[in-house]
């Protein structure tokens, strides 16, 4: 298990801080999602606070990953790459196993320079 999202208060001098998280639904699927509130957003989800997301029918719900950024630009293009990852490679990065993160991105199509 991941632990629990870092206190992102900031004093007004300093940057804030982006962070795209994974999370493990009760039917076993994952949503993934972009907050500068972690803790905030991860009590609305578990609360059902909005109806017609994703997590409301989901739930109890588990933090699997986090990774945060100082960029909200970097952040917003890992979290639209993640989201069209599959669920093998998406477990992948949430256990940490880059090796088969690695195997699952490699191009398999019959074009590619290896497979000529």
């Amino acid at each position: 298990m991941v632990q629990p999202f870092e206190d992102p208060t900031k004093a007004k001098n300093q940057m804030y801080s982006y962070y795209v998280y994974i999370l493990q639904c009760s039917d076993n699927s994952y949503y993934t999602g972009i907050t500068s509130r972690p803790n905030k957003r991860f009590q609305e989800h578990e609360l059902g606070k909005y109806k017609k997301c994703y997590t409301y029918k989901r739930r109890p719900l588990e933090l699997k990953f986090q990774q945060v950024f100082n960029d909200v630009l970097q952040a917003i293009y890992f979290e639209k790459k993640i989201k069209g990852w599959s669920r093998a490679k998406k477990k992948a990065l949430i256990e940490n196993d880059l090796e088969q993160l690695q195997l699952l991105s490699e191009c398999r199509n019959a074009t590619h320079y290896k497979y000529r």
